[in-house]
């Protein structure tokens, strides 16, 4: 399938570097130059107008709260790419495509919150899973984006590295 990429840029576009090596990276991955969306995103309504495309959505190292935006459409993560220390792109795409993607064996991203065991991270970075993001929490647990291919083989090596799974907030 052909792609159609679109970069969502909720900041301004002049003399941004991030938003220039954003360009790049997309232009490099997939052989075109993605269509740009500046202003409020209704990534519902873009991905309907626009089947078979993908959307780069950009974490800046100040966001907060991005898994949160993401919840509730047709809308999966299947990837991440690093643009800078301050920008990292998340990967869009429709459920549909998202499927397709699946049944060839790609990735997805699983969120899960977790109290983790001593060697969490040497354990976790597998072939299973591995982790893409986290967060602290103060009552001491992780939640956690891990990219892997299978959501139960996933929480079956969390759970036999000795840590505990303590559910899972999303699959993207």
């Amino acid at each position: 399938m052909k792609q159609f990429p679109i970069l969502y840029w909720p900041r301004k576009t002049t003399a941004d570097t991030d938003y220039q090596l954003a360009r790049k990276v997309i232009n490099n991955t997939t052989g075109v130059m993605p269509d740009v969306v500046t202003g409020s995103l209704d990534l519902a309504e873009i991905l309907a107008q626009n089947p078979g495309a993908t959307v780069y959505y950009p974490v800046f190292c100040e966001s907060t709260g991005w898994w949160g935006e993401l919840l509730g459409g047709s809308a999966v993560v299947t990837d991440k790419l690093i643009i800078s220390s301050e920008c990292q792109l998340m990967v869009i795409e429709s459920e549909d495509t998202a499927s397709n993607r699946e049944k060839a064996g790609k990735n997805q991203l699983l969120a899960a919150e977790i109290y983790p065991a001593s060697g969490f991270f040497k354990k976790m970075n597998s072939g299973i899973a591995t982790v893409a993001d986290m967060l602290a929490t103060d009552a001491g647990t992780i939640l956690a984006l891990f990219s892997g291919k299978n959501q139960n083989q996933f929480i079956n090596v969390l759970e036999s590295t000795g840590n505990s799974y303590l559910g899972c907030i999303g699959r993207y």
